[in-house]
């Protein structure tokens, strides 16, 4: 699939990286990250908010609710992105994973212990010259998420002066974390 110039996008990450800064390679493994030697550094986005904070700061909460500590979102924000040219991504969702003969349960929503799997998929399809992949988000499953690969888009995302969500803010990203959560029996604490 292709994402076309001008998509909106949306991203979660640390206050300490801008909005359009890859990682290179720093912390976890993730579903599609890393991989390469060198490392390919990678940005996960999404097409809307919610989908980009339930990607990452509800990530390990249980579906039926939980706490969201401040360990997980003090340090964090969002930044809303917009492609500056055309990106090709490998479609792991619909009749992408159809065409290669898996199952999202096999991709897309595995749990974290099968991280090491999951990550062969995306070096396939940077072997194979796409920009990223694309996935409908496990967390949100209504909504796109995406990875895209430092090596081959970095150029490719504006980040939006207009826009910062930065949750840990006591007077206004906070409190609006907290309504979002409250919505899915998330308790977001403050202490």
């Amino acid at each position: 699939m292709t994402l076309p110039v001008g998509e909106t996008l949306f991203r979660v990450h640390s206050t300490s990286r801008e909005g359009h800064g890859f990682n290179p390679g720093k912390g976890a493994p993730t579903r599609f990250a890393f991989f390469g030697d060198p490392v390919v550094p990678s940005l996960y986005a999404a097409e809307t908010e919610q989908a980009a904070i339930a990607e990452s700061l509800l990530h390990d909460v249980p579906l039926a609710g939980g706490r969201l500590v401040p360990s997980a979102y003090r340090d964090k924000c969002m930044s809303r992105l917009g492609t500056s040219r055309e990106l090709r991504l490998a479609s792991f969702m619909g009749l992408g994973l159809r065409r290669l003969g898996v199952s999202a349960n096999q991709v897309t929503t595995t749990a974290a212990a099968h991280y090491n799997q999951t990550v062969l998929w995306a070096q396939a399809a940077h072997e194979a010259g796409f920009d990223g992949v694309a996935y409908m988000s496990r967390q949100c499953n209504s909504d796109r998420a995406y990875a895209f690969f430092g090596d081959r888009a970095a150029d490719a995302f504006l980040v939006d002066p207009t826009y910062r969500w930065d949750f840990g803010d006591p007077l206004d990203g906070l409190p609006r974390l907290i309504t979002f959560c409250s919505t899915f029996g998330v308790d977001v604490l403050v202490r």
